[in-house]
């Protein structure tokens, strides 16, 4: 009888999560399958250049793979790998700022590939890709913190208080500082119009 492997869409969490701690390579390729878009969009969203998202997302699967003996399940995957390229992000913003006194600007916005999906229609495409530069552009001048808030909530659709306990800050604060974020945005994509 031959051991058939579940399709990745039907391997349900527990089971994906026994299988990394086996050291499975299949099980490594579905989680990295599952969850790389969703960690892209955060990682974007703090670094704002795709190449380096694209590193820091590599290091979190490394790093999860690696670390997968120590995860308890009190919680999702997919908020424990949220933490870590969180944690990966602040840690690349850190080391930038060391090295380099000076904002990193990424060269790339002109050629970066949509994170977003498009519609085929052409006009559509370029309202779509002029609205989406105007609100990079508008997201980067966000300070950090603000930026990561609002990352977590538009990109990765976490609620107030999904986003209170992964950031280990009040509720209030997160509301502050979201409604912080969407005053400026609509402003600075007033001002684009």
């Amino acid at each position: 009888m031959v051991n058939r492997l579940k399709p990745t869409a039907d391997i349900d969490e527990p089971d994906l999560v026994k299988r990394l701690k086996k050291g499975q390579q299949w099980a490594f390729n579905v989680l990295v399958n599952r969850y790389q878009d969703r960690l892209l969009k955060i990682a974007y969203g703090i670094t704002l250049d795709r190449e380096d998202s694209l590193e820091v997302v590599q290091d979190v699967f490394v790093s999860a793979f690696k670390n997968i003996h120590a995860f308890r399940q009190d919680a999702s995957l997919a908020t424990w790998l949220r933490k870590i390229t969180i944690n990966q992000c602040l840690n690349w913003k850190r080391k930038w700022k060391r090295r380099f006194k000076w904002s990193h600007e990424s060269i790339e916005l002109k050629n970066d590939k949509i994170l977003f999906e498009k519609n085929n229609d052409p006009e559509t495409l370029y309202k779509e890709k002029l609205f989406e530069r105007n609100l990079m552009q508008a997201i980067k001048t966000l300070p950090e913190k603000i930026r990561l808030v609002f990352v977590l909530n538009a990109f990765e659709g976490l609620s107030y208080e999904e986003i209170s306990r992964t950031l280990n800050i009040k509720k209030g604060t997160v509301s502050s500082r979201l409604h912080f974020a969407r005053k400026n945005l609509i402003n600075s994509l007033d001002m684009n119009d």
